[in-house]
C-alpha cells in the first residue's frame, strides 16, 4: 500500500478527529486559533480528515525555520526568482481536502503571481516546501507529508532534522539525498547560485 493511500491514524501517531462528514478548507480556516485557556492549536486536513496539532515548535525548530526563509528571501526573493512564505497553509488538493502547514515555502518566480484560495490559503503549489520536523512528528506522519507534497507538484522538499544534524532531500523522481553539517544545500533549478551551509542551519 502507498503511505498516499487512506491509512489509519493510529499508523501515523496523530490526533485525527474522526468524522462521518469530510471537512473542507473552508470548514479549516473557520476554525479558532487557540483553545479556551489561551493555548495556540494549529490544524491541517488529510484528505478531509482534521489533524490537530497541539504542541508548539521549541527553539531549534525555530532557529533553522528563521535562517532557511532568511537565505531564501536574501539569495532568492530579493533577487527577483521568486516569493518566500513562513508558518503558510497549502492546498494541496480538493475533494476531499488536503491542507498542510508547510514551515517554509519558494514559490519560483515563473509560478507567479500567488493565486491564493478563497479560505486564504495559498493554492499555488510552491517549487520548495522546508519541514522542520519537531518532537512530537512520528516519521509516518513526515514521510506520509512529504509524499504529499510530491505528489502534488512539489519539486523540492527539505526535512530538516535538528536532533541529527542532517536535512534530507527528495524530489519527484524518487532521488533522495541527506546533507550533514560539513555539506552545502543548492538550489540551482530554481535560484542560481544559492548555497546554504546546513551547519548553519543548526547554528546555536
Amino acid at each position: 500500500m502507498s503511505i498516499v493511500d487512506p491509512i489509519s491514524p493510529q499508523s501515523l501517531e496523530l490526533f485525527v478527529q474522526p468524522t462521518d462528514k469530510l471537512l473542507t478548507a473552508a470548514d479549516l480556516e473557520a476554525f479558532p486559533s487557540e483553545l479556551p485557556s489561551g493555548w495556540p492549536i494549529d490544524y491541517e486536513l488529510d484528505n478531509g480528515r482534521l489533524v490537530l496539532l497541539m504542541a508548539p515548535p521549541g527553539d531549534v525548530h525555530g532557529a533553522a525555520q528563521s535562517l532557511i526563509a532568511t537565505e531564501l528571501m536574501i539569495q532568492g526573493e530579493r533577487k527577483g526568482h521568486g516569493k518566500v512564505r513562513t508558518e503558510i497553509g497549502i492546498v494541496l488538493w480538493r475533494n476531499p481536502d488536503r491542507v498542510v502547514g508547510a514551515d517554509v515555502a519558494f514559490i519560483a518566480k515563473k509560478l507567479l503571481p500567488l493565486k491564493v484560495a478563497r479560505e486564504g490559503y495559498l493554492e499555488t503549489i510552491p517549487q520548495l516546501v522546508v519541514e522542520i520536523r519537531s518532537k512530537n512528528d512520528s516519521a509516518a506522519y513526515m514521510r506520509r507529508k512529504v509524499e504529499h507534497y510530491l505528489k502534488a507538484g512539489v519539486e523540492v522538499v527539505w526535512v530538516v532534522e535538528p536532533t541529527s544534524k542532517v536535512v534530507t532531500t527528495y524530489e519527484p523522481d524518487g532521488k533522495t539525498v541527506s546533507f550533514g553539517v560539513a555539506d552545502e544545500l543548492k538550489l540551482e533549478q530554481f535560484i542560481p547560485g544559492f548555497s546554504l551551509s546546513v551547519a548553519d542551519v543548526f547554528r546555536e
